[in-house]
């Protein structure tokens, strides 16, 4: 899951609302310059919980991005997250790779609440304790869910050559633009119907975590409290004007959906502290569509007393003006982090 020079991949979003499409070109001293980037909103019938329930609505959006945009690179990479993915940090006796790649599979089992034959798995070793015990990082896809997103890719005319974790794909993207040395940084990814929660601890990925919960939530209440249909509720809800509805009374509605996001975050990270050695949070960068609403970022900061930041993917990738409007990037960014993380990836690394 996790030549010549590499080839880079696409990093192809495909969320629960909308598909988000991102081409790098590595430049020297580690530097990129942005080749695409597009979006395609999907109908709220075509995916639903992750789960792909009109495929033919998510190839054709993405064929149309493909076509609309000139991509001629092949080679696709995705991501996923919510139930069907399992991260879990283990700890095994001391052992060789060879024997870890033979005994991967029996460890795993131990861990995994699903059959082992039904999932791909991926690992690294992280660290080697000093009592001959190492820590290793155990990733696990439901197989299905892979191939449901990886028909997707196919039947759009490329070849999906990578499939990683959408909170892996976010710390690529932070990595690539911010520095943590010396803090611990929440990474919270608000899509449409999850919100992917990784905690950064001195630059190491140290816990992770998927909430349902994500801006669907506050479509919804949008919905209810003005009876209107979702459209005109995504509108407003995303700073647009809809019929005599005010702004204030629309901040109010978006206000109260977020104190409930922040009282999911809260219980995140409350686990987090009690279970590690880790006492304190420093920062939170906020990424995903979700992450645009109105005040959030202020009604974190009151709950945590932390700084909270808008993660922008495209911070030190340079791109040109001539053929990106630097406005669409600005409003855009948080939502293309994932993306972006993805097309940092090479085939075969």
């Amino acid at each position: 899951m996790f030549g010549k020079r590499k080839r880079q991949v696409v990093g192809c979003d495909v969320g629960s609302s909308a598909i988000k499409i991102v081409e790098l070109k590595p430049l020297k001293n580690d530097e990129f310059q942005l080749v695409h980037a597009a979006v395609a909103d999907l109908s709220p019938e075509a995916i639903v919980d992750g789960a792909i329930m009109d495929s033919s609505l998510v190839v054709e959006a993405l064929t149309r991005l493909i076509s609309e945009n000139g991509i001629k690179n092949s080679k696709f990479g995705g991501s996923l997250s919510g139930h069907s993915v399992i991260i879990k940090k283990i700890q095994l006796p001391s052992m060789t790779e060879t024997e870890l790649a033979e005994s991967i599979q029996w460890e795993a089992e131990q861990y995994i609440p699903f059959d082992i034959n039904d999932v791909n798995l991926d690992y690294v070793v992280l660290e080697t304790g000093a009592s001959d015990t190492m820590d290793v990082l155990l990733v696990a896809v439901k197989r299905d869910r892979i191939n449901d997103y990886t028909s997707v890719i196919v039947q759009a005319g490329k070849e999906p050559v990578l499939v990683d974790v959408d909170v892996f794909a976010v710390q690529n993207a932070f990595e690539s633009n911010y520095s943590s040395r010396g803090e611990t940084v929440a990474l919270v990814n608000i899509g449409a119907s999850v919100m992917n929660i990784n905690v950064l601890h001195d630059g190491n990925s140290v816990f992770w975590r998927d909430v349902a919960f994500g801006g669907n939530l506050y479509t919804e209440a949008v919905q209810r409290e003005f009876n209107l249909p979702r459209e005109d509720a995504e509108k407003l809800k995303l700073g647009g004007d809809v019929g005599q509805v005010s702004k204030q009374q629309v901040e109010s509605v978006l206000s109260s959906a977020s104190e409930d996001l922040a009282a999911e975050l809260q219980k995140t990270v409350d686990f987090f502290v009690a279970t590690s050695s880790v006492d304190r949070l420093d920062r939170i960068m906020l990424s995903g569509g979700g992450a645009l609403v109105a005040n959030l970022e202020a009604v974190l900061h009151e709950r945590f007393q932390v700084n909270v930041e808008l993660l922008n993917p495209f911070r030190n990738i340079r791109y040109n003006e001539s053929d990106f409007d630097p406005d669409w990037i600005n409003r855009n960014a948080p939502a293309m982090a994932v993306a972006v993380g993805l097309a940092i990836r090479t085939v075969g690394d």
